[in-house]
Formats: C-alpha cells, sequence, structure tokens
C-alpha cells in the first residue's frame, strides 16, 4: 500500500501542470531566464557531485533556497546546454560546493573563457546569476601565399577550425604543429604569425596565418670531432642526415638532426661507452648553406667483470648464462644489451609455466677500472595452469574457429612458445586485424583463465582490374573471395572459417573462370576437404611459346591434414578433358599426335613442411614440399604416365623492409602402360614470369 502510494505521487508530479512555476525568456542578448520558486520546496535532486576543489561550505548545511537562476553572457550557447551542466534547480537548497563543481563543469566545456557566479537576495531566498563569457567563434581561416605546402595540407593538421570555438592554447599549438611541417621537409628558417580580427558584437573571428616560409638549409658537409674508437665515417653511416650528394638532398631537418645525436649515443651505449654523448654544431656559409659539425664525447668503455645470479631455483645458473646472448663476461657492457637479456630470462620462465616470473638487474660501476659487476635478481613465482580459454572480440567468427588454432587446452601448464604459435596461427587465417591475450586470476591460485582478444577484419572481397603483359598481353579479371565463409549461416553466410572463390578472367590470349571451396575441419576434425571446377582456355601465340591453342575443363576432390605443427599432407583426385586445337602447320609430330580431346583421370599427394613466420606475408623461413601424381593406368583415362616434383622456398629479411625468396623446383615426368610419351601439355617447360624472368613463355630448353 505504502508503495501505490508512492507510486501514485510521482506520477501526479510528472504529468499534472503546475501553474506555479513560469519560466519567462527576455529577448536581450544576455538570454536572461527568470524562474520563479513556488511556495512549496520540492526535495533536492539526488545523486553525487562532480568532483572539485575543497568546499567552501559543507555539503550537509542547508543553505537558502534557490528561487530564481539567471543566465549572463551567453550568445551562440542555448540556455538549455548551459542548465544541463548546473545542478541547482528553483525550490532547492543552494549549497556552495555544488555550485563551485557546475562552474568548473561549465569551464571544461571548452565554450567559454570565463565564468563566474553571483547570488543576490531575494524573496527570502537566493537569486543566482551565472556570468559567462563565451569564446569567439572561427568565421573564417586563411593563409598567407605559401610555396613548399599547400594551405589545404596545413588546414588538415591544425586543431583550430571554421566554426569552432577559438582557443588560445590550440592555437599555439597550431603554430608548432606548422613549424614542424616546415621542418620536415627542410625549412628550418620558417615564421608563423596569427592575426585576429574580431567582431564582438556577432562573437566572431577572422584568423590570417601569416607564413614566412624562408630558404632550405643544405648541408655541404659533414665533419666529426671528439671520435677515437670509430672513424668518422662509421659515425656518419649512422645517421640519417646526408650532405648533398648525388642522390642526397642534404636540407637539414632539426627533428631528424635530434634524433641522429641520439643514435650515435645508442651505438656508443651498446658498444660499452655507457657516458657517451653527441652533439651539434652548425656552422653559417653563404647562400643558405651550412657544415655540420658534430662533436662526440665518448668517454670510458666499460667491461662486464661479473654475473652473478640470485633467486633462481627452477632454472640453473649455467642454463641462464645460456640464454644471455648479448651480456657476457669480459665483453663491453650495455643497459640496452642487458635489458634484451632480461627479456629472453622472463620468456625462458614463461615457457616453463611461470607466467609472473621476474628478473631485475642492479649494477656496480668502477669508474678506475672500467669494470662493472652484475647481479640479476630473480622472482620465480609459481607455476601456473590454463583453468579456462574465453575468446573475445569473435563478433562474426565461431568461437569454434579460434580456439582449434590456440595450441594449449584447458588443464595445461602455461607455455609461451605455444601462445606465441597460437598467435602465428590465428594471424595466418587472415581473419583479424589485431590479436592479443591477457591472463586474468581466478579463485585458485596457480590456475589462471587465458583470454584470447580478436579484432575483426574484412574477410570478403570482390575485386576487378586489368592490365597488359608480356606475356598475356591485355587481361582483365573479376573475383569473389569469402576468407571466412559459412553456408549454413544465412544470410552473412560468415564466421566458421571456410573459403569460397569465384574467379574469372579473361584475356587475349586466355580465358579462365574457376569455382573453389574449402572446409579447414570436416566435422570439426583436423581434416580439410574441398573441390575445384574450372574451365581454362589458352590460345596459341607464336612470340610466346605456345604452338596450339589449348582447353582444359575438369574439376578435383582434395583432403588434406596436418601430422604435426609444421608437417602437412594432402591427396586429391582430379579428372579433366583436355583440348587441343589450331597448330600451325609446321609442328612436330610428337605435337600433331595430340591434336584432339583426351581425358584424364589423375591421383595424387603431396607432403609439405611450412617452417616460415606467415603463411600471408612471409618475411623469413622455408617452405618445402615434394609431390607425386599418376594418370591413366587402373585409374581410367586416355594418357598413362607418372610425375615427381619438389619446391622450395626460402625467405631472408632484408633492410629496408624488404625480403628476398629464393625459390627451387624440380621435376621429372615418365610414361608408362598403354602410353608412350607424356603428353606435351603435362611436360616440364622453362622460361616466363612464371618460372625464368626474361625468356618468354617456354623459351628456355
Amino acid at each position: 500500500m505504502r508503495f501505490f502510494k508512492l507510486l501514485l505521487t510521482l506520477t501526479l508530479l510528472v504529468f499534472l501542470p503546475c501553474p506555479s512555476i513560469k519560466a519567462q525568456y527576455n529577448s536581450t542578448s544576455s538570454d536572461k531566464v527568470d524562474v520563479t520558486a513556488p511556495d512549496e520546496v520540492f526535495p533536492a535532486e539526488t545523486g553525487e557531485p562532480a568532483q572539485g576543489s575543497a568546499p567552501a561550505e559543507s555539503a550537509t548545511v542547508v543553505d537558502k533556497i534557490v528561487k530564481n537562476i539567471e543566465i549572463k553572457g551567453n550568445k551562440s550557447i542555448s540556455i538549455a546546454v548551459i542548465l544541463s551542466k548546473i545542478k541547482p534547480r528553483v525550490g532547492q537548497p543552494y549549497l556552495q560546493n555544488v555550485m563551485s563543481d557546475d562552474l568548473k563543469r561549465l569551464y571544461n566545456t571548452g565554450y567559454f573563457s570565463d565564468v563566474s557566479v553571483d547570488k543576490q537576495d531575494f524573496e527570502g531566498g537566493y537569486k543566482v546569476i551565472i556570468i559567462l563569457q563565451e569564446k569567439l567563434i572561427v568565421q573564417e581561416i586563411t593563409f598567407s601565399k605559401t610555396r613548399y605546402i599547400r594551405a589545404a595540407t596545413i588546414l588538415s593538421k591544425i586543431k583550430t577550425q571554421k566554426g569552432k570555438f577559438l582557443d588560445n592554447k590550440n592555437l599555439k599549438d597550431d603554430v608548432r604543429v606548422i613549424q614542424e611541417l616546415y621542418n620536415q621537409k627542410g625549412l628550418t628558417n620558417v615564421s608563423v604569425d596569427v592575426e585576429t580580427v574580431t567582431d564582438e558584437a556577432n562573437n566572431k573571428a577572422q584568423l590570417h596565418f601569416v607564413i614566412k616560409e624562408g630558404g632550405r638549409v643544405l648541408i655541404k658537409e659533414i665533419h666529426v670531432y671528439g671520435n677515437k674508437a670509430y672513424r668518422q665515417k662509421k659515425i656518419i653511416s649512422l645517421i640519417k642526415t646526408r650532405a648533398k650528394f648525388f642522390l642526397n638532398t642534404g636540407y637539414l631537418k632539426e627533428d631528424v638532426l635530434e634524433e641522429d645525436m641520439q643514435r650515435i649515443a645508442s651505438f656508443y651505449e651498446r658498444e660499452g661507452y655507457i657516458d657517451a654523448k653527441a652533439t651539434n654544431e652548425l656552422e653559417y656559409l653563404e647562400g643558405g648553406k651550412i657544415i655540420l659539425n658534430i662533436h662526440v664525447e665518448e668517454g670510458k668503455r666499460y667491461y662486464i667483470e661479473s654475473i652473478t645470479f640470485q633467486g633462481n631455483s627452477v632454472v640453473s645458473e649455467a642454463e641462464l648464462k645460456n640464454i644471455m646472448k648479448e651480456s657476457v663476461v669480459e665483453k663491453p657492457f650495455s643497459r640496452e644489451k642487458l635489458t634484451v637479456d632480461l627479456s629472453n630470462i622472463r620468456t625462458l620462465y614463461f615457457d616453463k609455466g611461470y607466467i609472473f616470473a621476474n628478473a631485475r638487474e642492479s649494477t656496480s660501476l668502477n669508474p678506475d677500472t672500467g669494470r662493472v659487476q652484475v647481479k640479476i635478481e630473480i622472482s620465480e613465482g609459481t607455476q601456473a595452469y590454463v583453468n579456462k580459454i574465453k575468446i573475445q572480440g569473435n563478433t562474426r567468427t565461431r568461437d569454434i574457429v579460434v580456439r582449434r588454432e590456440i595450441r594449449l587446452n584447458p588443464g595445461d601448464k602455461f607455455d609461451g612458445e605455444k601462445l606465441r604459435r597460437s598467435k602465428e596461427r590465428l594471424r595466418n587465417l587472415g581473419y583479424f586485424e589485431d590479436i592479443n591475450y591477457d591472463i586474468e586470476d581466478t579463485d585458485t591460485p596457480d590456475k589462471k583463465d587465458l583470454v584470447v582478444q580478436v579484432t575483426e577484419a574484412k574477410t570478403g572481397t570482390l575485386s576487378f582490374g586489368g592490365g597488359y603483359s608480356s606475356v598475356d598481353q591485355i587481361v582483365g579479371f573479376v573475383e569473389i573471395e569469402q576468407k571466412n565463409f559459412d553456408f549454413t549461416n544465412w544470410p552473412t553466410f560468415t564466421g566458421a572459417g571456410q573459403q569460397l572463390t569465384l574467379r574469372a578472367e579473361t584475356g587475349s590470349t586466355r580465358n579462365n573462370t574457376m569455382l573453389s571451396f574449402t572446409e579447414p575441419w570436416i566435422f570439426d576434425y583436423p581434416v580439410s576437404g574441398g573441390f575445384d571446377i574450372y574451365r581454362n582456355e589458352r590460345d596459341r601465340e607464336r612470340d610466346v611459346g605456345y604452338a596450339y591453342d589449348e582447353k582444359r575443363v575438369g574439376g578435383d576432390v582434395r583432403f588434406g591434414k596436418q601430422f604435426t605443427e609444421f608437417i602437412s599432407g594432402d591427396t586429391y583426385y582430379k579428372r579433366e578433358n583436355v583440348d587441343i586445337g589450331n597448330l600451325e602447320s609446321n609442328v612436330s609430330a610428337d605435337l600433331r599426335s595430340e591434336e584432339g580431346e583426351s581425358a584424364l583421370s589423375i591421383v595424387g599427394f603431396t607432403l609439405s613442411r611450412d617452417g616460415r613466420d606467415s603463411t600471408i606475408s612471409p618475411t623469413k623461413g622455408l617452405l618445402v614440399s615434394g609431390s607425386a601424381d599418376v594418370a591413366g593406368g587402373p585409374l581410367g583415362g586416355d594418357k598413362d604416365f607418372y610425375r615427381f616434383q619438389t619446391r622450395a622456398s626460402y625467405y631472408v629479411p632484408l633492410k629496408f623492409n624488404s625480403v628476398l625468396e629464393l625459390r627451387l623446383r624440380t621435376g621429372v615426368a615418365n610414361e608408362f602402360g598403354d602410353s608412350d610419351k607424356v603428353p606435351i601439355f603435362e611436360r616440364f617447360f622453362a622460361g616466363g614470369a612464371r618460372t625464368i624472368r626474361g625468356y618468354n613463355e617456354r623459351k628456355v630448353g
């Protein structure tokens, strides 16, 4: 019954009109709002006030009642927006600390340059007057004539924008941003000033950026002084700044030069000169040219005298020293290299299940002898086991698709190597933009939840294009591909990890169509299956090695299984019809005998080992495979032959984010049974973009 009365009271308060409350908005620029309180006082609103400085008056002391609220100074900001930022209402007690927080909240909106409040006695209570000074609104932004950077480019980089409030702090930052833009182009003498024209009546401001670009500073020569351990050539090779020569522009960029000094110091530090410093001096010449003088203070070179360990019981000292590849006794001491070794120690413990193990170093340097004693303190903690595996972020991909790539299972000991491999496998799927993992505590100290966090990527593509090549001449294609297909998930058809591809291409010498489908896990077992249906036509082209027209129509069914982490096998059966026609008049009898249609029935098997770091964009590692296939015989068909092939691809990382790929391919084919030769359209040929570049198709050998 009590609840019913309360509900009825609230309903009346919400829905019944209250004629004793009136709001009058005058038409003056101050947008005064006059709200008169009724005789009855409603309870104050509940809720925590915004945090701020210590209150001037206690929030628990009931002050006078707010009888009227007036807003002054607002020109562009509506009263509704202002009232939404403050808590006092007509009919509520006036609390000083709440009002102080409200003023801060108003100021933090960024709309006002000044905010204050005044209270006056009014009808036995207070009249609260909020006094505002709005920031000017940017009406227009212009730039002086620039030569090296377009005005549109500058405008896209600065914070101040047309139609926004003018903020002096942002304006100062914008000047710095413009100077940095010019500095990146080698213009270090640029000056930037801002001229402001204000219209106080309309609260508007026009900004004009005056940019004096000056000229680029050209480095004529670079000299190094103070270097004793390393030659000038070596020091200069460490930096990005270059003197003018051939392809080097020679422009001075102050931010790059500052980084160069750090590069030199870091190089010396890695070689044991832990106190090394590098500074620069610019010697100005006529014509806007300079000589860059680099001064190096090498200091003493320090060597490691001893390395001791404390706190290790699970891992022996010999194993720890073996993992420390960078820091070795009697070798130069480097804090940077020692940091790498400490990370290797943590990784070693992580791989053994000690996921919270830590390694810290303390050093004792002797400036007289140049010797360093290194002490490594290890906190091993306890071994941890996987409790649950949680998948987060997979909005389209099914949980099972992610779980089957994770090399850890509930109950397993945490293993860093398996975690890294799991991340590689998930990345190789191509379904996710980002992959991370976290470890959460549970009620059992030695059991932790593994949380795998993924960010879905776009897996469906529609591609089309065209071009010209020396092999195929004019060519065009269209392809629809979904790498994360699910034929049961209507209407999106995504999430099961299946792969569907439909491709058609046409050109002056070829016309191909293909439909391909792959299920990587049949009935959730680690066995893949799929099929391909295709029609390929290749027209005769004398200049590229084809002396006949070739048409292939067929399909295949394939299955695969991964035997170990890196070794997998595939088997397939293929049936296709090959039609050879439009032969030249002077072809050999060997080729003439192939004219017409032939049916092929082929079964094959492939075994491969993939040790690459990525199947999508490999940068290192080796991929090697061997295959054998047999056509005809008991399988039927018009041709009887067999083939053995091996392929190898080795990837070597190079500088400048480039990779060298070395490829090797061998093959042998022979006839058997009723056939007296291997059909010419199944033989090995060399030459062309797919085998030996620089030669036309099938023109080698």
